[in-house]
């Protein structure tokens, strides 16, 4: 073990030694850490990376039956037959001797020729019927039977006696004035002749009289048993036993009375008198009398005050006593019709033999034994007769057999406990003989139980042990026969143990908790020894041996699942065992030792198939270990399988750089045979893509199953995976866009499916490729916030979701530049319509047109989850009508609309700009038409939404259209509007000299790929601090210039040379009002100007539509022309004593506004270039002084 921990320490020492992995460059997604090695000779060689794929279904179908904990109804599979269990019959009872058998034979025939009493509802009545059936159990011949028969019918009959158990009474009348009697019972036989019978001495306690031959003569005593005087009571409990002979079964009746006991004569005493008792009429009347003569001293004199009161009597033939004995309530009979009796009394009657002329009675053989012997033979003969379902038997006897040992055990005045114990002990050791069903088993214990009083011994229970040793074989959890067999055979041990305190001899060495564990340890071993000698004998070779080991950790993690789901439950429940536990942690470190042998035998012999045998072993050793940590309070950590990965991660790396080379292969491969051709009518992709998603999902399942405990490890091996990952996605989608282009396409084809299936492919590829992703995250070593990725892996997934958002791009680029030469014919045939055609005429050929490929597109792409949107069809009327956003409910991914929506923006533009100075009902029909597209777009909210539709492109073309139609001043106007629009709102400085400004809040991580970008522009060009008033009573603008700050460096030393020009604008507002400019201030970004500036300009002009202040800042040149370094535009609408009256105070006490400096924007841009098309004198003026300026900002960085 010491060698063990050495190369465990090794190995970790060069895995902290190895170098981190780091994310490939943005600008190489293809590109890895490292380049994978060739692979060695005998390993997996380069193909469509089929064969290796298969494997790996093989490693990960294995874990399919691993999710959670196992359910007894999965396992639980096969209902057929349970494994026959070990007999020996030599453990049987043993084997008479012909003499033995030919005295239990007769004693059997004596049994049913002698039989009396009542037979049950379910007993064979017929003597032939059971002679019959005795023939053939002992397999005599008819001469043979019929000599026998005669025996005994020779023999003396039996003497017959009556077993009367006086129990109970209920309900019994009140005789005493207390509300109570006294009750006690008189019992005895009453002879056909009406007078009772003497039966001969038997015990101490019961009385007999001889019958007199003369009625007058004196009557024998002792004939009559009286019970005890319970005081008090309606209910009285006796519980008293007597036995009475009987002479004549047929005849004899049984007579009870109960008397209500009224002075203290003893009754013992009365009844040593009746000897002198004369002269009785009836039995009634005679036992009254006997109660009058003994307190008169043995005279029958006249009644007396203290005489007993009748409570009622019970006359019971002997001959309707069953067979088999009753207890039973009877109902209180009256002495005669004027007695008023109630109540019931329960008695326990059974009819039984004293004396038997048989030779096992004459031999000293007691019935308990005789019982046993036929009770064996009965059973070996019926259960030979259920032989096709003989282990299932659960001793079922028929008729005659259960008539004959009912008759016999009655007859032995066999007690039920007797009678239990004989049918466990005899049926018990018949089970190993031949196999009894342990449901029959059970019940007789239970029966036994139930009568438990006292018993002298019980066969061994060590039978059951030996079957638990061997419970895989003889109890599979597999199958549910088996499983209800292992139930009621610890139930039968269960029980046992409940009568082992009281046996001589015991069935368990020690506890019965203690024997069934050391025997369950012992067979688990025998399993674990007999599997591994099977599968991997330790005589083969390392390599060899392999496998069988992979095969053996698979074996013991299939046992675990079937303990932990089946046997578990019972042992615990029945034997308070835990069964998992103890084989757990027994199979457990069996395994553990024998993967540390292995693979300190196989790191120096580290080879591709030694590499893929070790994951595969690795990846069940981590299943078992998750098993036992997925049980609640369970601790992995205890284990002898922890810390058992570190000696594995040499084969894992290497294996996972087969992966990667077999993923591509497997890419490669796929995309060959790949057609660009949907699967089916369902799918939309094409079967190269159904492959890929189905090798990441493997690799995702792979990880899981993998589960590298060590979070170091677990993140080198992590971020290397999904960077290959990444990289195969990219490589996949290179393959398609080279098969797409080497396609040749169809002439005129202004949609073209196999771009459609690459759109689908990659959509489906980075679903799969986003959630293999997510499933190969790793536990961190310092605990993040939960459900967020590691950052190496977030990286690789934001870097390829970038790379396949760039593609996709590039292919819907190539996918709807089909439509631009349709799309710009459509847009020219709406530019020279004349104006005569109506605008929805004139529109309506490029409606359909879009119409036509939107339905196209929408068969030929796929529906992405929530980015959908539905496009209907134009309602038609005589021609065509008003877009309705109703029709078909066309549907279309939002990345082609929006391509599409793009390019028809740009051609439209493009028309307007082929199109200067034309009429103004152009422009209109334009006008139309964009809001004609929007509205199908749009298609009433179930397209593009407005918010993305008139953006970017849109908002020029707009804006042009817009401008098209105003007048010059009103396109110099909105020049100077679209300057205010770009400005930052002013911040107007509260704070005082001295103070620190509070610090801005960060923008959220979720905003960060687009970092402030406003605030970045904003800061680009640097900022100036301005001051501005009206001076309403002068009527005239004064407008202060403070300073600037952070200005962009112009000149070759890294400074500028800045000054700034105020001006008002527009020209038309304020024609007389000239520009000024501050002074220039050498080398520095941040100047300091503080001039004030006067603009005698009345207020109604300040608060016109566009009137501001436009602020330049320029860097002085001495050789050549002055820089361009930024503007700001003021509206004077917001200026004190424009927007309100100036109240009091000094005009430079008012707050400064910074002003952020900027350059001018597209949509300002839009409006020179609309006056440049103009040919009025006040347009070129305007456009030519703006172009001075935009000459200086040309050559600006």
């Amino acid at each position: 073990m010491t060698t063990l921990l050495e190369i465990k320490s090794s190995v970790l020492r060069q895995v902290q030694a190895c170098p981190t992995f780091r994310r490939r460059a943005e600008g190489e997604p293809a590109a890895t850490s490292a380049d994978p090695p060739e692979p060695a000779a005998g390993a997996w060689k380069p193909g469509d990376g089929v064969e290796f794929f298969a494997h790996m279904r093989l490693i990960l179908k294995k874990g399919e039956g691993r999710q959670g904990l196992p359910c007894p109804e999965v396992l639980l599979r096969s209902g057929s037959p349970a494994p026959a269990e070990p007999v020996d019959p030599s453990r049987g009872l043993r084997a008479l001797t012909q003499e033995e058998v030919e005295m239990l034979y007769e004693e059997a025939l004596y049994t049913v020729l002698y039989r009396a009493g009542t037979m049950g509802p379910d007993q064979v009545d017929d003597q032939e019927t059971l002679l019959g059936y005795l023939q053939q159990v002992f397999g005599t011949s008819p001469e043979e039977h019929a000599e026998a028969i005669e025996r005994v019918k020779k023999a003396k009959a039996p003497t017959y006696a009556l077993k009367v158990s006086v129990m109970r009474a209920k309900n019994l009348l009140a005789k005493d004035p207390n509300g109570f009697s006294d009750p006690y019972c008189m019992l005895g036989i009453l002879p056909a002749s009406g007078a009772p019978r003497e039966p001969g001495p038997r015990t101490e306690q019961r009385f007999s009289f001889r019958k007199g031959s003369k009625r007058g003569g004196p009557l024998p005593a002792k004939c009559i048993q009286v019970t005890e005087v319970k005081s008090s009571t309606l209910n009285p409990v006796w519980k008293e036993n007597f036995v009475f002979e009987i002479e004549d079964v047929s005849t004899d009746q049984l007579h009870l009375d109960i008397w209500d006991h009224d002075d203290d004569v003893s009754l013992v005493e009365a009844c040593r008198k009746l000897n002198e008792v004369i002269g009785l009429k009836g039995m009634s009347r005679y036992f009254k009398q006997i109660v009058k003569s003994a307190r008169a001293n043995g005279t029958a004199g006249p009644a007396e005050d203290h005489t007993d009161d009748f409570l009622g009597c019970l006359n019971i033939p002997v001959r309707e006593v069953p067979v088999a004995g009753e207890d039973r309530w009877f109902k209180l009979e009256p002495r005669s019709s004027a007695s008023r009796v109630q109540g019931d009394c329960q008695l326990v009657l059974k009819l039984i033999t004293t004396q038997r002329d048989t030779g096992m009675s004459q031999r000293g053989r007691a019935g308990f034994l005789s019982y046993m012997l036929l009770l064996s033979r009965l059973l070996q003969f019926e259960h030979r007769s259920e032989e096709p379902k003989a282990s299932c038997w659960r001793g079922e006897l028929s008729g005659p057999a259960a008539t004959i040992l009912c008759l016999h055990g009655a007859q032995n005045n066999l007690s039920a406990l007797q009678l239990a114990v004989l049918h466990w002990q005899v049926s018990s050791r018949h089970h190993q003989t031949r196999t009894l069903d342990y449901g029959y088993l059970l019940g007789l214990l239970e029966d036994m139980q139930a009568h438990w009083e006292e018993a002298s011994s019980l066969p061994q229970g060590q039978f059951g042990l030996r079957l638990l040793r061997q419970l895989r074989d003889f109890f599979p959890a597999t199958n549910s026969t088996a499983v209800y067999r292992l139930e009621l055979l610890l139930k039968c041990l269960s029980k046992m143990q409940i009568f082992q305190p009281s046996f001589e001899v015991c069935s368990f060495r020690t506890e019965l908790n203690a024997d069934i564990s050391a025997a369950l340890k012992r067979g688990n071993r025998e399993w674990y020894d007999r599997l591994l000698n099977t599968k991997s004998p330790r005589e083969q070779s390392g390599p060899q041996r392999l496998a069988g080991l992979v095969e053996l950790a698979d074996a013991v993690y299939e046992d675990l699942q079937s303990c932990y789901g089946i046997y578990a439950s019972l042992f615990h429940s029945i034997t308070d065992i835990d069964f998992f536990t103890l084989t757990f942690r027994q199979l457990e470190r069996l395994v553990a030792e024998e993967a540390w042998v292995l693979t300190e035998e196989l790191s120096p012999k580290m080879t591709l198939e030694v590499a893929s045998g070790l994951f595969e072993l690795y990846v069940t050793l981590a299943d078992i270990q998750r098993f036992w940590s997925s049980i609640p309070g369970r601790d992995s950590r205890s284990l002898a399988l922890a810390g058992i990965h570190g000696p594995f991660l040499p084969a894992v790396k290497l294996w996972l750089q087969v992966l990667r080379d077999q993923v591509r292969w497997r890419l490669q491969g796929a995309v060959d045979v790949d057609t660009l051709e949907p699967m089916d009518a369902s799918s939309k992709h094409s079967s190269s893509a159904a492959s890929a998603s189905l090798c990441f999902s493997h690799i995702q399942e792979l990880w899981a199953r993998l589960a590298w405990p060590d979070p170091a490890q677990a993140e080198a091996l992590g971020t290397q995976l999904s960077q290959d990952l990444c990289a195969a996605t990219l490589f996949y989608t290179e393959l398609l866009r080279k098969k797409v282009d080497a396609q040749p396409g169809a002439a005129g084809e202004a949609v073209s499916e196999p771009l459609c299936v690459v759109l689908n492919n990659v959509e489906l590829l980075r679903k799969a490729a986003g959630q293999t992703l997510r499933g190969l995250a790793w536990p961190e070593v310092t605990s993040g916030p939960e459900g967020v990725l590691p950052r190496p892996l977030l990286g690789c997934a934001q870097a390829l979701d970038e790379d396949l958002q760039q593609e996709v791009h590039t292919v819907t680029a190539h996918l709807t530049s089909k439509m631009v030469a349709d799309i710009r014919k459509y847009v020219q045939h709406i530019s020279l319509s004349p104006d005569s055609i109506q605008n929805d005429e004139a529109v309506a050929p490029l409606m359909k047109y879009l119409d036509e490929k939107l339905a196209l597109l929408n068969t030929s792409l796929v529906k992405e989850n929530l980015s959908r949107y539905s496009l209907g069809r134009l309602g038609r009327g005589g021609a065509w009508g008003p877009f309705t956003g109703t029709g078909t409910g066309t549907e279309c991914p939002c990345r082609v609309l929006e391509a599409l929506w793009e390019l028809l923006l740009q051609a439209i533009l493009r028309a307007l700009g082929a199109n200067l100075d034309v009429s103004a009902d152009f422009y209109g029909r334009f006008h139309f038409t964009l809001e004609a597209l929007v509205s199908f777009f749009h298609a009433e909210g179930q397209g593009l939404p407005l918010e993305s539709l008139k953006d970017g492109s849109y908002k020029r073309l707009e804006e042009e259209l817009r401008l098209h139609q105003c007048s010059t001043r009103e396109c110099i106007e909105q020049y100077y509007l679209d300057k205010l629009k770009q400005v930052a709102r002013p911040r107007v400085r509260t704070r005082s000299v001295g103070t620190r400004p509070r610090p801005r809040t960060p923008a959220p991580r979720s905003l960060a790929q687009a970092l402030p970008q406003r605030s970045l522009e904003q800061k680009r060009f640097g900022r100036l601090s301005v001051r501005c008033h009206y001076e309403a009573a002068e009527q005239r603008l004064v407008v202060e210039v403070l300073h600037a700050a952070d200005l962009p460096p112009l000149d070759a030393n890294g400074l500028s040379d800045p000054f700034v020009i105020v001006e008002l604008g527009p020209p038309h507002l304020f024609p007389l009002v000239r520009s000024q400019r501050t002074q220039v201030k050498n080398r520095t970004l941040h100047p300091v100007y503080d001039e004030l500036f006067y603009f005698s300009v009345p207020a109604e002009a300040c608060r016109r539509r566009g009137a501001c202040v436009l602020f330049t800042v320029m860097d002085h040149d001495w050789l050549s022309t002055n820089d361009f370094a930024g503007e700001a535009a003021l509206g004077l609408g917001s200026v004190g004593g424009i927007a309100r009256p100036q109240v009091g105070g000094s005009a430079r006490a008012r707050q400064p506004v910074t002003l952020h400096l900027r350059r001018p924007r597209a949509q300002v841009k839009s409006a020179l270039r609309m006056l440049e098309g103009r040919t009025n004198k006040e347009a070129q003026e305007f456009v030519k002084r703006l172009k001075e300026l935009e000459k200086c900002m040309e050559a600006d960085p």
